[in-house]
């Protein structure tokens, strides 16, 4: 078998990078470790940057969400019962969209079914030879036969735990980690938001969000210790502390139901340079996770595949290597730059086991400046709904 690309990892970033270069002309073939219906079973974040609804567009799989998809103008910030709302559409123009990944990545299959392109599910055994060659090639096993691809390039897309990122040695590669001491209680229930926007709640009780798939969808969260289990938890329970720290006004609006998803994800900001060893280009989380605070973990593996497709079209259509050269160093720019803001918004919002006075007091300080300062504001607006690519 061979192509011009091969992908590893068949989520919505290597869905999309696949999208793109198909409709471009240029052909791939997508290795998924796991089954399309586990793909599609996994619940993970809504919120996206305008410039991954733009490449959504460009890649002729936006249909379904320009109709049930939500833009947000604004988001709201509480902090120990008061609330403000950061107004991006007032301050930069600019808007967000809610729409799950999870039909993110069912509009990508789709699309990908409609041209035909290449997508294996339950590829197993991936390994990936000769990455510095300019003739890598990629072995797996798909129902039970030993296979090999051929192919120019091969793009990672096979997220934290996938063969891509060890791939290069160890002695090129550098990761940069740091670990927070909590993690994430998050539900999903069948009931109508509590707000027509996302609300990021700080309190002596620790940090709530609430946020919404439709109308009639709500993903709600709470921090927790790493100690805590899933089991630990009755609906009940996570109801009674979710009211505890939201403003009185949302608490009393809330309204509850049972839970149809209930996990508890850990939180960590991580990122492994260089992006690129030879012809292998990692992509996402294969090289990079944010915490979920600032929304940013979808949004980066976009603006990773917006800078991949640039530089594999220019070196396919005109043998141009400049932008793959570049890769590395284009995306690690903008990568470092939404670390920064998922690590200030972490910090910002959540309490810390060995916080002082001094730290909580610090706190309330940066959010009056939130608060209260339009400049505070717009720089906010501007992480938040996406800087350029």
């Amino acid at each position: 078998m061979r192509t011009q690309v091969a992908i590893i990892g068949g989520g919505p970033s290597g869905l999309l990078l696949s999208q793109l270069l198909n409709r471009a002309g240029i052909a791939t073939v997508v290795l998924e470790r796991k089954s399309r219906d586990y793909v599609l079973s996994r619940i993970r974040a809504g919120v996206l940057e305008w410039g991954l609804v733009g490449l959504l567009r460009e890649a002729g799989a936006a249909a379904r969400m320009d109709a049930e998809g939500h833009p947000h103008d604004g988001t709201n910030i509480a902090d120990h019962g008061r609330m403000q709302r950061i107004d991006f559409k007032a301050l930069i123009g600019k808007q967000v969209m809610v729409y799950g990944q999870t039909e993110i990545t069912c509009d990508l299959y789709d699309a990908q079914d409609a041209i035909g392109a290449t997508v294996l599910n339950e590829a197993e055994d991936v390994a990936l030879h000769d990455v510095t060659s300019s003739a890598p090639y990629v072995t797996f096993t798909h129902q039970g036969v030993p296979q090999r691809l051929d192919c120019d390039v091969i793009a990672g897309c096979d997220g934290f735990h996938g063969v891509s990122r060890p791939t290069i040695p160890a002695e090129v590669r550098k990761t940069f980690e740091k670990v927070y001491p909590f993690g994430w209680l998050g539900i999903l229930s069948r009931t109508p938001p509590v707000s027509d926007e996302l609300i990021y709640a700080r309190s002596e009780r620790g940090f709530a969000l609430a946020s919404m798939r439709n109308p009639m969808l709500s993903r709600y969260y709470v921090q927790v210790p790493l100690t805590d289990q899933v089991e630990d938890w009755s609906d009940d329970a996570f109801w009674a502390e979710f009211r505890a720290r939201m403003p009185a006004e949302v608490a009393a609006r809330l309204v509850t139901g049972p839970s149809i998803e209930k996990s508890i994800a850990p939180l960590r900001s991580f990122v492994s340079e260089p992006m690129r060893w030879g012809r292998l280009f990692l992509c996402g989380d294969a090289s990079h996770i944010v915490p979920p605070t600032g929304a940013k973990g979808l949004n980066l593996a976009a603006s990773d595949v917006h800078y991949l497709f640039e530089a594999l079209t220019a070196f396919f259509r005109r043998g141009d290597e400049t932008a793959l050269d570049h890769y590395s160093s284009r995306a690690l720019a903008r990568i470092w730059q939404a670390m920064r803001f998922s690590w200030q918004m972490t910090m910002l919002l959540h309490n810390f086991p060995d916080q002082t006075d001094w730290d909580h007091r610090m706190q309330g300080a940066e959010l009056d400046q939130l608060f209260t300062n339009p400049a505070a504001q717009r720089l906010m607006a501007e992480n938040y709904t996406g800087l350029p690519y």
